[in-house]
């Protein structure tokens, strides 16, 4: 079920990154008294009430070099009403309604759009009482807030789950394997769904952005079905700052959320770069599936598959069990092999191991190389899978802090050599065995 999307819109200055960690409960964003300083999309996730969304501050887009307090927030509004479910538009109580805020007021009441105006900086009554004055905004009901000492901040998410569209649950396309195209803009992801589909059902263009909405396609490959998820591009791109990670991150990890698998999207003849390092993680991070297609290969000059892939490997460690597959998408070249490892990974996401066969790899691997930290001995009793997609196993221990991560990455790959797990990540957690689980297993 994928989250929605709440977007912090404001002038710079006014608490923005202040608030953002504050509704996702960790420091994350930058925070200083100084114009501009976040210069890079954030996003995060919150969780009020039982509701999950996600969180984003803007807070450099609509920041002009000449101009970097209003040259732009009409811009930055306009972004975050066309891609957030909800917009907490937030003021400074103690700098009190100024024209740029008057602007952007204008244009969210000719919108139509669901926002909240959120007077930030609220830190005492006095405050709270001048911040009367931003009722002429004309846009209904104000929450007061200190995002700084998070007072009022919890009626303001209990507002913010109430005007969340309805958490509806996706139905199941029966035994469809869901894969979401994604990466960054022009690495050819469009060029990849008409591939496959044979037909030009998705504009294909250079330049970034051709692709407006997320694009789903039923779609059948010998035996096996799929719903291809071909994500948005980037408009606007480059107009405002910020804005064509803002949307690739942002729209890119809706897409993954909805999909078992992720084919990661690389222009093989640019190079990795950072950004698709990014869209890696979001798929790693999901838990989902993931397939590394290097596309655009009929370009590449002195480098053979191998040493690509090599590569990927070194630069992005998190998905060291991706396949990778090399290929072009204009000439068709690759596409039964990424349709062969998209099965796969998928028969692997949902992969569940028999509890007396994961007690035997485990207890194998624990004989072979037994922990001990500062003398005291790390002990396995029992390891039982508790959920898929993707393969998530509880081991039940005699203290989980003795362990260091090294040793799990050594159970990971012994569990990985077992049973392959090509494509998926594992989750393993620790859980301290308890007394009435030990008599329970007597």
């Amino acid at each position: 079920m994928p989250r929605p999307i709440v977007a912090i819109v404001g002038r710079p200055n006014v608490g923005k990154s202040t608030l953002f960690n504050r509704l996702i409960g960790e420091r994350r964003a930058i925070v200083e008294d100084t114009p501009g300083i976040t210069r890079d999309r954030m996003y995060g996730h919150s969780d009020w009430g039982g509701r999950e969304f996600t969180v984003v501050d803007t807070g450099g887009l609509g920041l002009g070099e000449d101009d970097p307090y209003g040259r732009h927030i009409q811009e930055q509004a306009e972004i975050a009403m066309e891609e957030a479910d909800l917009v907490l538009f937030l003021v400074d109580s103690r700098d009190g309604l100024t024209p740029a805020d008057e602007e952007v007021a204008e244009f969210f009441r000719k919108s139509g759009r669901p926002i909240l105006l959120v007077v930030n900086k609220a830190d005492n009554q006095r405050l709270e009482a001048d911040a009367h004055e931003f009722h002429a905004l004309g846009l209904g009901e104000m929450y007061t807030v200190s995002s700084h000492s998070g007072r009022g901040v919890g009626d303001l998410l209990d507002a913010v789950v109430e005007r969340l569209p309805p958490a509806v649950q996706e139905e199941e396309d029966d035994d469809r394997i869901k894969v979401a195209i994604v990466g960054r803009p022009n690495v050819g992801k469009s060029s990849l769904l008409n591939a496959f589909l044979g037909e030009e059902r998705v504009i294909v263009s250079p330049i970034a952005g051709t692709t407006r909405d997320a694009v789903d396609v039923p779609f059948q490959f010998g035996e096996n079905e799929f719903t291809l998820i071909d994500t948005a591009g980037i408009r606007r791109a480059g107009k405002i700052q910020g804005s064509v990670e803002y949307y690739m991150v942002m729209r890119a990890e809706r897409a993954i959320e909805r999909a078992h698998v992720g084919v990661l999207v690389v222009d093989a003849s640019f190079g990795l770069v950072d950004g698709d390092k990014r869209v890696g993680g979001l798929i790693d991070e999901g838990g989902k599936g993931c397939v590394i297609f290097a596309n655009k290969w009929d370009l590449v000059k002195g480098q053979s598959p191998k040493e690509f892939g090599a590569v990927i490997r070194r630069e992005m460690p998190f998905a060291s069990w991706a396949p990778i597959v090399v290929g072009s998408a204009e000439q068709g070249k690759g596409l039964e092999e990424l349709l062969d490892a998209c099965v796969e990974v998928s028969n692997n996401h949902a992969l569940r191991i028999p509890t007396p066969e994961l007690n035997r790899v485990i207890r194998e691997a624990v004989d072979r190389r037994p922990y001990t930290s500062h003398g005291r001995e790390f002990k396995i009793y029992y390891a039982s899978q508790v959920s898929i997609r993707p393969p998530s196993i509880a081991l039940f221990v005699n203290n989980p802090k003795l362990v260091h991560e090294t040793y799990m990455r050594y159970l990971e790959n012994q569990l990985r050599a077992a049973y392959g797990f090509a494509g998926t990540p594992i989750r393993l957690f620790l859980r301290q065995r308890t007394r009435e689980m030990a008599e329970s297993r007597r």
